[in-house]
This record gives C-alpha cells, structure tokens and sequence, in this order.
C-alpha cells in the first residue's frame, strides 16, 4: 500500500511539472500556425493588389481564418494595409503572454517582433 501511495505521488509530481510546459509548447504551435496564415494571407494581398488598384478587404479574401484567434484586415488603401489577429478570449490562446495580438502589414513590420 506505501508503495501504491509512492508511485502515485512521484507520478503527481512529475504531472504537476510536465503539464505548464506542454501547454505552453501547445500555445506556441498554434501561434505558429497562426503566423503561417498571416504569411500566406500577406502573399495573397500582394497578387490582389497586382490585380486590382487597392488591397483587399477582410471579405474580399474570403474571410481567412485560423483557430483561437479572430482575423481582421486595417488600413486599407492602394499602398498600405495591416493584417491582424487577436486571440479569443475565451481560448487558450488568450494566454499566450504577450502574443494575444500579432499583425504584420505590406513592408513585413511584424509585431509584436518578440512573437514571431
């Protein structure tokens, strides 16, 4: 029984470790996937806007959307734009410390830099 009680509490130790650095390995992939889209969508700015005399819109893209964070195009003209994320509230995401929000427009100024 002294034996059973060990091995369970050794066990709790190594969860108690083990799980914050899993989670946050969890936000960082999703982060990434989520810079992938940005990167992608930027790329998709670039030939809309060789054809056509401005950037897209949000809805001219289609929409794009990644998990756990919300998507939307500012700034929008015939020379500039800014693509952004925000984390859900609600999601995991939101606390991903200081990365809740990344955005990147037409020169490749990413921010928060830190996060990419």
């Amino acid at each position: 029984m002294i034996e059973l009680m060990i091995v369970i509490a050794i066990i709790a130790v190594i969860a108690v470790i083990a799980l914050p650095s899993f989670s946050s390995n969890v936000s960082k992939a999703d982060r990434k996937a989520a810079i992938s889209m940005l990167l992608t969508t930027k790329l998709q700015q670039e030939s809309y806007r060789q054809e056509n005399i401005s950037y897209a819109t949000a809805a001219q893209l289609g929409n794009p959307s990644v998990d756990y964070y919300t998507f939307s195009v500012e700034n929008v003209s015939s020379t500039t734009f800014t693509l952004k994320l925000v984390a859900n509230s609600s999601e995991k995401q939101a606390n991903d410390t200081g990365c809740t929000t990344l955005t990147i427009d037409q020169s490749m100024n990413r921010s928060p830099a830190s996060c990419w």
